[in-house]
């Protein structure tokens, strides 16, 4: 039996086009001599639908492309996700499911057991969970299929009371696979590979896994599907980031019980500042392109300052999408350094990116003179400071609007945390690029785009960080230093620790308190915040929900 797996990018309700794209993966297969192709998790309407799934005409269509495909199906079967209505009155009326079509009908709908309701997840909100296990009779195999969170409940903290291959595996099938949507992160990867290998070793079968690949508004999904053999040995990884196809012969995935040597899994208790920075940068990228090309927008527009982050975001977004297509605004203030000025003009031009040159001294000035008797003469303080960074966001906004484009925030994941940032200032955009990204990580990013010849200038990169909205104002004027607020940071927000375990890995205990009370305190700012590409375990953004109003640790 030959089993091909398509790994594709969908676009969530476009239903044309993922079915489209589906019926080419299934030809795609078909000239391979495959009998089987299989497709990822909810292809068919794209992952996640969220509250689409509220509507009845959004899983009308959904069957009406399962229709539409079956009709393909016919000398060769096809696996792939979609939404199926549960026939009982009582519980949920949706199966997150897995159709398998074959000979130009649904033969079976396998309904997925274990819902994800965590950080990105929200499923148990719109499905009900699967309670009746079968395998999947073809071509004199046993095939125990499932759905993505299925296969993650091993451990020794189990998150669900049920294990649904604990129920297949009594069938005795000769082959699992999976039907994934496994969002990306820096470090998922590893764990992912972990979780298929210890249910290859735990069931003694071989395991096919398909994900999908893409970006859905702040999630990333990273493809990288695999197939392991029954020893827990990768015997294919298709690439990561792109679509691509992959074939088995499942006769090659002989049944065995050796254990093959275990990866090192990496440290993950402690930030790394350039792990996986390789990865974090293709996920930008494809995070970039799929929100313009999805959304129908070709074009961005961003403020360039001549410091780290705004280079990053102007390096990276200039790669995803053309040079031409993305432009950079110097708005100077009269605070603002002349070598920063230099610093952002030399970028644009190792880059080639269409740039201008605005500065702000008189609107500032106009500012300051119109709110001068309401001051009443009080000393220059924060007011001031964000004015300059509000006109700067007004007039980014204004070009936005007379030409169409998507203004790229270029905030960083310190910056969000502390507060550190001016809302309708430098905290506008439409989209976040680097928002999950710690200013340490933000570095190590500069470091890579560079690491073939100098784009963003030296200056930029060895220079001290600072929002140059006071003279001879400095980042570590506000905050501590960053290498290690970031660490501290990590432990907080993607460790989920408490002060005293904070305390207890060697932090200043002032410094701890002082940095958990700035991040509760900011929570009415992120939440104002635009889409942010996710890459950490914990962003900023849907999977993580804090109070506003909330008195912990503030």
């Amino acid at each position: 039996m030959k089993i091909v797996l398509a790994q594709q990018n969908y676009h969530i309700g476009n239903f044309e086009k993922n079915t489209a794209k589906i019926i080419a993966g299934i030809a795609a297969a078909k000239a391979q001599q495959a009998d089987l192709v299989v497709f990822s998790e909810l292809c068919v309407c794209g992952y996640p639908p969220r509250d689409f799934l509220e509507f009845e005409d959004f899983i009308a269509r959904s069957y009406a492309a399962i229709d539409a495909i079956k009709a393909h199906a016919t000398d060769i079967a096809v696996l792939l996700g979609g939404p199926a209505r549960n026939p009982q009155l009582s519980g949920k009326d949706l199966f997150n499911a897995a159709w398998f079509l074959y000979e130009g009908e649904v033969k079976q709908v396998v309904h997925k057991t274990l819902l994800p309701t965590y950080d990105v997840f929200d499923e148990y909100r719109y499905f009900e969970p699967g309670f009746e296990w079968s395998v999947i009779p073809f071509k004199g195999k046993k095939l125990a299929v499932t759905v993505c969170e299925d296969i993650w409940n091993l451990g020794d903290n189990p998150l669900y009371r049920e294990c649904p291959m604990d129920h297949l595996i009594l069938q005795q099938p000769d082959i699992m696979i999976n039907l994934s949507a496994s969002p990306f992160d820096y470090d998922h990867a590893h764990e992912r590979k972990e979780i298929i290998r210890a249910n290859v070793l735990k069931y003694k079968l071989p395991m096919l896994y398909c994900n999908t690949v893409g970006s859905q508004t702040e999630i990333v999904f990273d493809g990288g599907s695999l197939v392991f053999d029954a020893q827990g040995n990768v015997v294919k990884e298709l690439p990561y980031f792109e679509e691509a196809l992959g074939s088995i012969e499942l006769e090659s995935l002989s049944v065995g019980n050796a254990v093959k040597q275990v990866e090192v899994a990496p440290d993950v208790t402690e930030l790394v500042f350039d792990y996986n920075i390789d990865r974090i940068y293709q996920a930008l990228l494809l995070g970039i392109r799929d929100y313009f090309g999805k959304m129908g927008f070709t074009k961005a527009i961003l403020g360039s300052s001549g410091g780290i982050d705004s280079a990053v975001v102007l390096a990276v977004a200039c790669e995803a999408l053309g040079k031409d297509n993305v432009r950079a605004i110097l708005l100077p203030s009269p605070y603002s350094s002349e070598h920063s000025v230099d610093d952002a003009v030399a970028l644009s031009k190792h880059l080639g990116n269409p740039y201008d040159i605005v500065r702000i001294h008189d609107i500032y000035e106009s500012f300051l003179h119109t709110l001068n008797p309401l001051f009443n003469g009080l000393p220059f303080n924060v007011a001031e400071e964000n004015t300059q960074s509000r006109i700067r966001g007004n007039l980014l906004m204004g070009l936005s609007n007379k030409f169409g484009y998507i203004l790229l925030n270029t905030s960083n994941k310190s910056e969000l945390s502390t507060g550190y940032g001016t809302l309708y200032g430098d905290m506008a955009g439409g989209l976040s690029v680097i928002g999950d990204l710690y200013k340490m990580q933000v570095y190590a990013l500069a470091r890579y785009i560079n690491r073939h010849g100098e784009i963003i200038p030296a200056n930029i990169i060895d220079k001290a960080p600072s929002a140059e909205l006071r003279p001879n104002q400095k980042d570590s004027d506000s905050l501590p230093d960053y290498a290690v607020l970031d660490k501290l940071l990590y432990q907080y927000i993607e460790r989920r620790q408490g002060p005293r375990e904070i305390v207890a890995r060697g932090f200043d205990a002032a410094l701890v308190a002082r940095t958990l009370k700035l991040v509760n305190n900011n929570e009415y700012k992120r939440n104002q915040f635009c889409p942010i590409i996710r890459v950490s375990s914990k962003a900023f953004g849907v999977g993580r929900r804090v109070p506003i109003v909330g008195t912990y640790l503030s």
